[in-house]
């Protein structure tokens, strides 16, 4: 049987500075950057969801980035096809895919593989979308408990988005979530996995956070974020619920200051990284063979730098 090709994974919580040691990684072993990242897929969303620049792009062949309307919601099995395909053509040109975000559920969807669940009848989504916006995800989590309590268990019950696809699929299909997915799935991607997984310390990426958020501002978030909301989409979206996207939305209708908005898209952005940051510890990215641990921020100076590169330049000529 022939060995598997090689692929890399670079995953950490949100400004942790993936997007840079991806790059690095590109540049040094010919690669391809493939974005794992749930919102940098939505073309609406260059700014606020901090895709790469410009400059970036003639650094080095991205691909997924930017490549999905924001009307539509993208899923974990829409993402693992697409990455596979991009993944098979990196490997036609011999350049080596290296896969960048902060997604958990990508990362697993590749690793682990999906569950195979069947198509769920748009009345079953709409039913879940209709009780998301009329009596919340806290009510919607208990009726989602009356019906799956399983899979219940495993949701918070903030968690609108979840919330909802696992109503809809226990309503749909008549089987909850959790037991679609014991019942199996793809599998494994036939790939050879080795991951890096930045994990900075907290005060480090809540710097990092604030100064990518001004950043942003200067860039002209707000008209994009504006441009977006003129799109008249449902607020239950994922593209609309992008980190900076409800707050700016909230000044933009008059109901926060642009101060207040700032502050409250820092404070959540930095929360959400705390639950990246845990996501990534307790499934080591499905344990790969090959991992390595970065307790820092990576930048163009990163300390150690060229010995981390050299790892995973060895592991790539292995199995070339």
């Amino acid at each position: 049987m022939a060995a598997r090709p090689p692929a890399i994974l670079v995953a950490g919580p949100t400004a942790s500075g993936k997007s840079a040691l991806a790059l690095a990684l590109a540049e040094r072993l010919g690669g391809v950057v493939i974005n794992a990242d749930s919102m940098q897929v939505y073309r609406e969303l260059r700014i606020i969801t901090a895709r790469p620049t410009e400059a970036d792009l003639a650094r080095a062949p991205h691909a997924l980035y930017g490549v999905r309307a924001a009307a539509e919601a993208g899923t974990a099995a829409w993402w693992r096809g697409a990455a596979l395909a991009e993944m098979a053509a990196a490997r036609a040109a011999e350049r080596v895919p290296i896969l960048c975000g902060g997604t958990g559920l990508y990362f697993a969807a590749l690793t682990e593989g999906l569950a195979t669940i069947p198509a769920v009848p748009e009345t079953a989504r709409a039913e879940a979308r209709r009780l998301l916006a009329e009596e919340g995800p806290a009510a919607l989590h208990a009726r989602l408990a009356a019906l799956d309590p399983e899979t219940a268990a495993t949701l918070r019950p903030s968690d609108s988005q979840r919330l909802a696809r696992a109503y809809e699929v226990a309503t749909g299909t008549g089987q909850g979530l959790r037991a679609w997915l014991r019942a199996g799935g793809t599998g494994p991607a036939p790939w050879d996995f080795a991951a890096v997984l930045l994990d900075p310390p907290r005060d480090a990426l809540r710097g990092a956070i604030a100064a990518r958020w001004q950043a942003m501002l200067e860039a002209d978030a707000l008209e994009e974020v504006r441009a977006l909301g003129a799109l008249g989409l449902d607020p239950a979206l994922p593209a609309m619920r992008a980190h900076g996207v409800p707050e700016l939305l909230a000044h933009l209708a008059g109901q926060a200051s642009l101060e207040a908005a700032s502050a409250r898209a820092i404070l959540n952005t930095g929360q959400y990284t705390k639950r990246q940051a845990t996501w990534f510890r307790h499934h080591a990215l499905a344990s790969p063979e090959r991992a390595r641990i970065l307790r820092a921020r990576w930048d163009d100076g990163a300390q150690d730098s060229e010995s981390l590169l050299d790892y995973f330049a060895a592991f790539v000529e292995t199995r070339r």
